[in-house]
């Protein structure tokens, strides 16, 4: 008897869409924005991660970049809302 899958369990080992990113390329959209210079791409097809490394180029999505951009949002967000009370403080005082 033949047992179902998830649907992205069966994106990654599909052969058809390896085969279309090596022929035509990959068509990847933003999935997560870390910050605003710094973000996570998905694959379409073949749902391969990228995301922005120091430089500026893509990389691979490892887990150690995967933990390099949670912290890097977390500062980035606390970074934000402190300036966010900063302002409102000073504009109510």
């Amino acid at each position: 008897m033949k047992t179902t899958t998830s649907t992205s369990q069966t994106n990654y080992s599909n052969p058809v869409s390896k085969f279309y990113c090596n022929i035509f390329g990959h068509q990847y959209d933003v999935s997560k924005l870390v910050t605003k210079h710094v973000k996570e791409y998905t694959c379409k097809c073949c749902k391969k991660q990228l995301t922005t490394n120091g430089n500026g180029h893509l990389t691979e999505l490892t887990p150690t970049f995967q933990e390099i951009n949670s912290i890097l949002e977390y500062i980035h967000t606390r970074r934000k809302t402190r300036l966010k009370q900063k302002m409102y403080s000073t504009t109510a005082a």
